[in-house]
This record gives C-alpha cells, structure tokens and sequence, in this order.
C-alpha cells in the first residue's frame, strides 16, 4: 500500500508572502527528493492561478484542486467548513489546512501545520487586521485539531506554548536557504541589470518600526564602515520611507540602494558582494535573510535575542542590548571592528558559512517524513 503524503501549495498557486512561498516550494522538492519506499507526495492547490505554477515541484503524482479560489478558501478554513480537500495524511507550510475533526488512528487521517512567526499575537500593529484576526484563529483551531505543530527554532517552540496549550504537539523542524541557492556565475551581470555597486553592506526590509530597520541602518552609520548600503526586501511603495529612516540616520541618499523582494538567483547575487549583512530585529520570526548570509558565508552582525542566538549561534556577532540607541551603538561597533581588516572579515566569513551548513531542507524534508510516520 502506497502512503501519499499530500502537502498543501497555497503560496505557489497564490502567493500572498514571497518568503512563505519559496518554504513551501524548497520543501516540496526536497520531500518529493528524499521520499521513503512505499510513499509518494501530492499537492493540494486552490483554485486559480497561473498555469503550471505547480511544475516548480517536479515530481509530485498530482494535483487535488478544490473548487474554491485562495481567498474564498482561506475563509472556508477559518471557519472549518467544508473545502473539498479531503483527509489523508496532510503537511501545511503554513496554517493553511484544513483543521477539522478527524481519526487519526482508525482512518489514518493526520493534519500537520506550520507558524514561522508570532508577529500576528507579538506585534498585530504591523499586520491588516484581517492577518491578524485569521492567523489567531486557525491557531485556535491548530489547538484543537492539529496532529503537530511545526515551528522553526526551539526559542520558537517555547513561545508559541505560551500562547497556544498545544502540549508534546510541538516539533522543532528549521527552515533553510534554497535547495540550490550559491552565487551564480553570473553574478556581476545581474548585479548590473538591478544597478547596484560591488562590495556594500546589506540589510533586509520588513517593519520599520523600533528594533527594524532605522536600528540597523543607524548601526551602519555609527560604524564609519565606508561602504555603500544595499536594503533588499522592501515592499513597493515604501521606498521613500526607507530612504527617510536613511536620512534620519545621517547617511547620505548617495550610497543608499533600495531593491524589492527578489528572485532567489537574483537574490544570491546580491548577498554575492555583501561584505556584512547586518540583521537588527528581535522578533519572535524565523530569519531567513540571516540563513542566507549564513549559507553564502557572508558576516553577520546580528542583534542578540532567543531565536537569533540559535540560529546565528557561534556563526557570527552577536549584540545584546537594552534599547535601540544602545543596539545601534553596539552594532556599529561590531561592525567597525569586524570589517577593520581583511584577517578579521574573513574569519567571520568562514564561521558563517560553517554555521550555513546547519540548514538544510533535505534535512527538513527527513524530518517532515519521519514526523509523519511517527504519528
């Protein structure tokens, strides 16, 4: 008998958050890459969407669509009504499932979901209220229904328990970097094509509120590291923004360079001339722009906080503090003794990457199928 592991695509055929969208596409692959004897693995898509969204998962012996488009099925799943997906044994990268009653020992029904981030109970001022209100309750729902409850970091694990009575429900499973993800040969060109200097500092966009991005960007300015700054990940339309917190910070618009969300090659590149990454958030979210300094071995300046210290670990410098003033200071600090000499930047180049190979999502999927086979 053939056990079909059905994982849910939401993000490829719909996606609503790019970083939630390349998890779930890499983990696909790398379950579809690493499947045991005797398995298979299935999707379970909305609606909708581009044609041939799903051939980013070769492999997979098929599609179950339901009738409903994304939007219309998140609101089915929220209110856990019928959607058409069925039961089996389901794996969610997400809160995206659906988490209903079922019997997990005499039909072999199992619903396995995914919370990267707390920012919706942690910080709901940076969220549409919708989020908020729809991540709140499919947790409600996950304590009630779900067989396990996937979350990246332990510091993670113990936060979510606070919020959520799930018990021994909760498993520990990291996220990863791209199956493929190395700086391509091409790198120089496409560095080009998006008009960004060679040898700069690198940030990550998100919440520009305390302890986000002014933080950081104050960091580099207190350094008097003299270097261009990359800042990738920015949402349209929030470039001025970015450019006020710069201004703010005393760095002149001169050597500031905004970009969006890019692919993961285009991506790649640009961590392919970042002398440091810098990555001045607390938040209670898995880093993934910190994993990928880590894998391409870039230095990393971090701000100390419980998820960054395990994943950044001895991979890089770490800075505690007790407030943003004092967070920039440090991190300005770090980085001016870190990037002082060349002996120095390449140390922590090399701790980055050894720690980088601590990520893995052929190590993700591992996990993902014994977790289902132990339920």
């Amino acid at each position: 008998m053939v056990a079909t592991l059905r994982v849910v695509l939401d993000q490829l055929v719909a996606p609503t958050e790019p970083e939630i969208a390349e998890a779930s596409r890499e983990l696909a692959r790398a379950l579809v890459l690493g499947v045991p004897s005797g398995c298979e693995v299935e999707a379970i898509a909305p609606a909708g969407g581009p044609d041939g969204a799903l051939d980013a998962v070769p492999g997979l012996v098929g599609v179950r669509r339901t009738a409903l488009p994304r939007r219309e099925l998140a609101a089915a799943l929220q209110l856990g009504v019928g959607t058409g997906i069925g039961g089996g044994m389901i794996h969610s990268p997400s809160l995206f499932a659906p988490l209903v009653r079922h019997d997990r020992v005499h039909d072999h029904d199992q619903t396995v979901v995914t919370v990267w981030d707390l920012r919706p109970w942690e910080s709901p001022a940076e969220l549409p209220r919708a989020v908020v209100a729809w991540h709140k309750a499919m947790l409600k729902r996950a304590v009630k229904h779900a067989d396990a409850v996937v979350v990246p970091t332990h510091s993670l694990a113990a936060r979510l328990l606070e919020i959520a009575p799930l018990g021994d429900r909760v498993r520990v499973i990291a996220g990863a970097s791209p199956l493929t993800f190395s700086v391509p040969v091409d790198e120089v060109g496409r560095r080009r094509e998006l008009g960004l200097p060679e040898g700069f500092i690198l940030l990550a966009g998100g919440p520009l509120g305390s302890e986000g991005l002014d933080a950081g960007l104050a960091a580099v300015a207190a350094s008097g590291v003299d270097l261009p700054i990359v800042v990738i990940d920015v949402e349209e339309g929030h470039e001025p923004a970015v450019a006020d917190l710069a201004s703010a910070a005393g760095i002149p618009e001169r050597v500031l360079h905004v970009r969006g969300v890019l692919s993961a090659i285009d991506r790649a590149a640009v961590f392919g001339a970042a002398v440091a990454f810098v990555a001045p958030s607390r938040r209670a979210a898995f880093p993934w722009r910190v994993v990928d300094a880590l894998t391409l071995g870039v230095p990393v300046f971090a701000a100390a906080s419980t998820v960054q210290d395990e994943v950044v670990f001895d991979g890089g410098v770490l800075v505690a503090s007790s407030s943003v003033a004092e967070l920039s200071e440090g991190l300005g600090a770090a980085l001016a003794s870190g990037l002082g000499s060349t002996a120095a930047a390449e140390r922590l180049g090399v701790l980055a990457g050894d720690r980088g190979r601590a990520f893995s999502w052929r190590e993700a999927a591992d996990k993902v199928w014994m977790l289902h086979a132990e339920l």
